[in-house]
Order: C-alpha cells, then sequence, then structure tokens
C-alpha cells in the first residue's frame, strides 16, 4: 500500500534550480495581519476613544532606512471604528514599546512622560560636569545632603514603628472596656435614682390630694348641723354603740334605784309568763277538787283567808320560778312544766 502523504518528492538528474524565475516583490510590500491596539488612543477626526485590546485587521510594512541595533521597524495601518479614518503607528524596540505616528493621541501615558523628562534631566547633568568640575563638586555635596536627610528619615520611621511594636493593644483594650462598663454602670444608677425621685413625687402629690380631700369633707360635714354631726361621729365607731348602751343603763338604775335584768334572747321571742302573750291562753290552771267534808264555820270562814293566801303564795311562787328559770336560761316548755307543777302542788 503505498503512503497517503508524500514527504520526498522526485528531481530529475538534468534538474538546475537557477533555471526556475524568481518572483520580484517590492521592499516596501505590505502584509495584511490580525492585530490588537497596543494602548489606549482617541482619534483626532471624530474623537472616538480605541481602548487597549480592540482587534484590528492592519496592514503591515516595514519602515525603510530606520533600523534599531540591526533589527527592522515595522509600521501599521488601522482604522477608526466610528469614522474610518486611518491610524498607524509603528514599533519601538529601543523602549520595547509602540510610538503613535498619525492620526490618533494616546492616553494614559504619564509615566512614560515623567520617565523621559528624568532621562533628559539625567542627560543634561551629565553634560554639565563634564564641562564645569566644581559642578560635579556642588552636585556630589548635594546629593550626600539628601542622602543624610533620607536617613535620618528612614531612622525616625524605624523608632516610630519600635514605639508603636512596644504598645500594648489588648492593655488599651481592656483599659477602654472597663472605662465604658464604668459609663454605662453610672448611667443606669443616674436612671434609677431619677425614677425613685419621681416616684417619690407622685407618692407626696398623692398624700397631698387626699389630705386637701379629707379637710374639704370635715368642713362641710361641721357646716351642716350639730345633730347630723353628733350621729354621724357617734356611728363612725363601732366601739361607740357599746358605750351609749351603757350610760343609758347607768342612767335608767339612777333614775328608777333598781337595775332591770338583761332581758335574753328568749324572753323577746317567747316573752314572760306574768304578760298576756300569744302563749298566755296555753296555760291552764287546776280548778280545787270539791270534798265531802263539811267544814265547820271556822272554817268556812278561814277558807277565803287561805284561799287569799293560797292565791298569794301561788304568785310568788311563779315568781321565783319565773326567775330562777330566767336566770338559769332554759326553754319555755320547762316554765310550763314548772308551771303546771305549782299549781297541783298549791292545790295540794
Amino acid at each position: 500500500m503505498s503512503e497517503r502523504k508524500v514527504l520526498n518528492k522526485y528531481y530529475p538528474p538534468d534538474f538546475d534550480p537557477a533555471k526556475i524565475p524568481k518572483l520580484k516583490l517590492p521592499k516596501d510590500r505590505q502584509y495584511v495581519v490580525r492585530l490588537m491596539a497596543p494602548f489606549n488612543m482617541r482619534c483626532k477626526t471624530c474623537g472616538e476613544y480605541i481602548y487597549k485590546g480592540k482587534k484590528f485587521n492592519a496592514r503591515k510594512e516595514t519602515v525603510q532606512n530606520e533600523h534599531y541595533m540591526g533589527l527592522p521597524i515595522f509600521r501599521f495601518y488601522i482604522k477608526c471604528t466610528r469614522c474610518l479614518a486611518e491610524i498607524t503607528f509603528k514599533t519601538d524596540p529601543e523602549n520595547t514599546d509602540y510610538a503613535m505616528e498619525h492620526g490618533a493621541t494616546r492616553n494614559f501615558q504619564a509615566e512614560k512622560l515623567i520617565e523621559e523628562e528624568e532621562k533628559r534631566i539625567q542627560q543634561e547633568r551629565e553634560d554639565e560636569e563634564l564641562n564645569n568640575p566644581m559642578k560635579v563638586l556642588e552636585n556630589r555635596t548635594k546629593d550626600s545632603k539628601m542622602e543624610m536627610e533620607v536617613l535620618e528619615n528612614l531612622q525616625e520611621l524605624k523608632e516610630l514603628n519600635q514605639r508603636q511594636a512596644l504598645v500594648d493593644f489588648e492593655g488599651m483594650i481592656d483599659q477602654y472596656r472597663a472605662l465604658e462598663k464604668r459609663e454605662r454602670e453610672r448611667e443606669k444608677e443616674e436612671d434609677e435614682r431619677e425614677t425613685k425621685e419621681m416616684l417619690e413625687r407622685a407618692l407626696v402629690k398623692r398624700l397631698r390630694d387626699s389630705d386637701s380631700d379629707s379637710d374639704r369633707e370635715e368642713e362641710s360635714s361641721s357646716s351642716s348641723g350639730g345633730s347630723s354631726s353628733q350621729s354621724k361621729s357617734s356611728a363612725d365607731k363601732p366601739t361607740d354603740i357599746l358605750t351609749t348602751d351603757k350610760a343609758a343603763a347607768l342612767q335608767g338604775a339612777a333614775s328608777g334605784g333598781v337595775k332591770r335584768a338583761k332581758v335574753e334572747s328568749w324572753e323577746k321571742s317567747v316573752g314572760t309568763l306574768g304578760a298576756r302573750g300569744a302563749l298566755s291562753s296555753l296555760v291552764v290552771r287546776k280548778k280545787p277538787t270539791v270534798t265531802d267534808k263539811r267544814p265547820g264555820t271556822e272554817e268556812a270562814t278561814a277558807s277565803p283567808a287561805s284561799q287569799t293566801d293560797s292565791k298569794t303564795s301561788k304568785g310568788d311562787s311563779t315568781d321565783a320560778s319565773k326567775s330562777s328559770v330566767s336566770q338559769n336560761g332554759s326553754s319555755s316548755l320547762s316554765l310550763l312544766g314548772a308551771y303546771s307543777d305549782s299549781d297541783s302542788n298549791d292545790s295540794e
């Protein structure tokens, strides 16, 4: 199987390369290449900004009669993206950069301008030192002074750094925190004191208001009348009733000469037996039995007296029984029984 790709070509024995015609091309011929903008630029025609890195289809050519240490310099042609004006720039192998030629201005090249200015000043100084030896001495003294100032500033910076290194930042933070804590506690105490004073003022005001109200009530009661004030003052205290009852009892004893017995609760409801109350109809006296004996004249004459005596004795016995029962606090039924017994005993 033969090879698909041919690596060697056949040259016949009578091949003469000098007989091959050569293509004559101009030295300043141009090539179309694809490149990116090497720096930021602005078009002079329309003011359009062209930023670094924008891609263009550019034409490249070799600059004639310009070389840097045997290296050729190339020129590039591009068109503005807005107005299609032609912009040209070329390589700068001396500064390893590109140089703007025509159609736009370069932006943001301040650093490059500063470097060029420094180079120019340095070149002028060297030229002066070559022709004037006194200028060399002056420049040396000036440089020595500047070096001394720089060393002093450096020493100050070192001392400042050492001073800051010895500072205890943790201790400073702790002190600040302690100070802040004390300040918060002081503010809290002041707030508590103020609230306490406000409460005390409110309490004093309330007491004053209550005192003024009581004074007004006293004045109104004094102007109303003597009788109403006496009755109101007597009913102010619960114990005043007892003192008034005792005083009334003493007055009654002094006027009558005999102190009445205390009325019990059951006597209030039932009443005494001597009185004609609702229960008086329940008490029935026994009639004396009739005997067959015929009494004499003396007995007949004495019978009315004996009857009256018996009645008086009966009344005395009932009074005695009532007083005893009232003192002992017995019930009404016991009194009824005692009354019936006294009647039967007297009759017998």
